[in-house]
């Protein structure tokens, strides 16, 4: 899913929070940052601001307020890299008005480009890559001198475990933690691993020591970030105690029983019985499950190195609704992927048919360079055809989500209260257990609180209702 923020949102987030900031040459500098892509992104630019903070700088809510311009990239599609070299060329006319002004990539297009951003295209006077946050000060003063200062180096250790985020949400009632970096599943598709580097697992108790945090703070809601949560494995290395990720999911649950806990994502061939045995004991963990199929053909698989096949992927959507009746899945599809048939097409579209997924990420196939994909396998799908195959899938998916939100109506759901509905401000929005977005009249409720809603009305995006009993 693509998304940008930026940090126009800080000001309301970080009142009353307290953070050290040393009085120091950039007391008087301030900065922006945008974001793009996945959470991992977001989160990221969390660690940053907290990082510019301590330096002294402050936010601005517009870029050309800015002495700092930093732009958290994704690198997942093509499509995406375009929407952020328009930035930054928008960007680069700033430095006419602003001599001192320097521009900053950060994140997996700053991995995956590195010195094309800077010499070849002139765009940016840093480029720092998602392991390279600490000595983003260290590159900001080569900058000032004039070089162009890069830092893109993969770390198997870094964490960011000590950081303390700001948080660049305004909203005070959900937030992303971050529980694991990198990631060890080479999808022949996937640019991931080489602008993330290998996998590697957080701290546990720094993990629950921050959700705690957001608790305290007033948040009610945390999402447990990493590229393959069911992979999470972390040993304390003075006890040698081992957590998995069943055993942190316990650990983040008892904090509160009004901490709700959501995760994502997921990897088929991880996701254990005993994560969904502790989704099962813990009614604050939601029931809801992130769990990409990519393509419904086996031999595709094969080819996108996924590990799994059709059948076993089907077996482990019998499994979560054994486990965790009423759970709702959702999925990542590509559609034509190198080589992908009408009948690899027709196999998605049986595997889209039989999960009746909650929500669908679908995307066209889009070849990127350095991957085993683009190396090995011609991208020979015609884009009429991609489209045209596209278009059937979020078809039929559209038909089941619509059908299956007509079936919550006269339902009664906890939901949370997110604050005020975009359409209307005398109504509020929040979301069910189920991940399923509902607005209801405000009545006397108030944000961040749960309150039961019956389900009134439903179309194929959203849940209409009326708080009972509060």
């Amino acid at each position: 899913m693509f998304d940008h923020t930026s940090s126009k949102q800080m000001d309301e987030s970080v009142q009353g929070r307290p953070f050290r900031s040393s009085v120091n040459a950039h007391s008087s500098r301030k900065y922006y940052i945008e974001s793009y892509g996945c959470a991992m992104n977001f989160n990221d630019s969390e660690i940053v601001a907290s990082i510019l903070h301590e330096q002294g700088y402050g936010a601005v809510t517009e870029p050309d307020q800015a002495d700092l311009l930093l732009v958290n990239t994704c690198s997942i599609r093509e499509k995406a890299e375009q929407t952020i070299r328009h930035r930054l060329m928008h960007f680069k006319g700033f430095k006419k008005k602003n001599p001192r002004l320097l521009v900053g990539i950060l994140g997996c297009m700053a991995e995956r480009l590195k010195e094309s951003l800077l010499e070849q295209e002139k765009l940016v006077d840093l480029v720092i890559g998602p392991d390279a946050y600490r000595t983003l000060p260290a590159l900001i003063a080569e900058a000032d001198g004039g070089q162009k200062a890069i830092n893109v180096l993969l770390s198997r250790e870094e964490t960011y475990a000590d950081i303390n985020p700001i948080r660049l949400d305004q909203n005070g009632v959900s937030s992303f933690v971050s529980i694991m970096r990198g990631c060890n599943n080479m999808c022949s598709f996937c640019v991931v691993p080489f602008t993330r580097g290998r996998e590697r697992s957080r701290d546990a108790y720094s993990i629950v020591a921050e959700a705690r945090d957001l608790f305290e703070q007033g948040y009610r809601e945390v999402t447990l970030l990493g590229q393959n949560v069911d992979s999470y494995r972390w040993q304390n290395p003075e006890t040698e105690e081992v957590v998995s990720f069943a055993g942190l999911l316990e650990k983040v649950a008892l904090i509160h029983p009004d901490l709700r806990i959501r995760y994502s994502t997921s990897h088929p061939k991880d996701i254990t019985d005993d994560v969904l045995k502790t989704m099962a004991k813990y009614d604050n963990i939601c029931k809801y499950i992130h769990l990409p199929i990519q393509s419904g053909s086996t031999r595709i698989l094969q080819l996108m190195n996924r590990t799994y096949t059709k059948e076993w992927y089907l077996h482990k959507i019998d499994r979560i609704r054994e486990i965790l009746p009423g759970c709702a899945i959702s999925t990542d599809i590509i559609t034509g992927f190198c080589s992908e048939t009408e009948e690899d097409h027709q196999q998605t579209l049986e595997v889209i048919e039989y999960v009746k997924y909650e929500l669908a990420y679908t995307y066209e196939y889009s070849e990127r360079s350095g991957t085993l994909a683009a190396r090995r396998y011609p991208d020979d799908i015609p884009a009429e055809v991609k489209n045209k195959r596209l278009n059937e899938i979020i078809a039929l998916h559209r038909s089941h989500s619509e059908q299956k939100n007509k079936d919550e109506i006269g339902k009664i759901h906890r939901v949370l209260v997110e604050g005020p509905s975009k359409k209307n401000s005398e109504e509020w929005c929040g979301r069910t257990d189920t991940n399923k977005m509902v607005i209801f009249p405000k009545g006397h409720a108030q944000k961040c609180q749960f309150v039961n809603v019956r389900i009134t009305d439903a179309t194929s995006g959203t849940l209409r209702g009326e708080i009972i009993g509060n």
